[in-house]
């Protein structure tokens, strides 16, 4: 195949880490996020002469990303499953009790969901952009966003006003 071109490699230098931060909390796991970033820049690699980088290539990959994670989660493609531990933090924790209760509850959650509220509130993007990542119409988005929250109160139950007051 060759040396990656310049262009591409300043890319993915440059993108790698926003990537590597929504698939960690895609995933819930560190070696997984890997590996969903890495199948991301190969397929963005794959299509670098086609893509017009006037555009925003950056969102381009969080699609590709987005929509790579909920193909494999719902073909189950990968033989790799997550366990019960909790992944390795990405970075400083200002409450790590709180931040785990969110993990822990998050991973409980459908994989759409957790992608919606992942995008909609972690990443902070709005509607509009979550859909477009995701391919759901925005109303779906909004709709899917209401309704993953209050689940995620329910998986967090009484343990949240508790771990929120501390």
């Amino acid at each position: 195949m060759g040396e990656a071109p310049a262009d591409f490699m300043e890319f993915a230098h440059a993108c790698s880490g926003q990537l590597f931060r929504t698939a960690c909390l895609l995933t819930g796991d560190w070696h997984l996020a890997e590996d969903l970033v890495q199948e991301t820049l190969a397929k963005m690699y794959r299509s670098w002469r086609r893509i017009d980088r006037t555009e925003a290539p950056v969102a381009y990959a969080h699609t590709v990303l987005t929509r790579t994670f909920i193909s494999q989660r719902r073909l189950r493609r990968s033989g790799e499953r997550p366990t019960g531990e909790l992944p390795e933090p990405v970075g400083h924790l200002e409450d790590p009790a709180l931040r785990i209760a969110l993990l822990g509850a998050l991973a409980q959650l459908s994989v759409k969901d957790r992608t919606v509220l992942v995008l909609r509130y972690w990443e902070d993007r709005s509607a509009e952009e979550t859909a477009q990542l995701t391919g759901m119409s925005v109303g779906s988005v909004r709709v899917r966003s209401l309704r993953a929250r209050e689940r995620l109160r329910q998986v967090l139950g009484h343990d949240f006003a508790e771990l929120s007051r501390a």
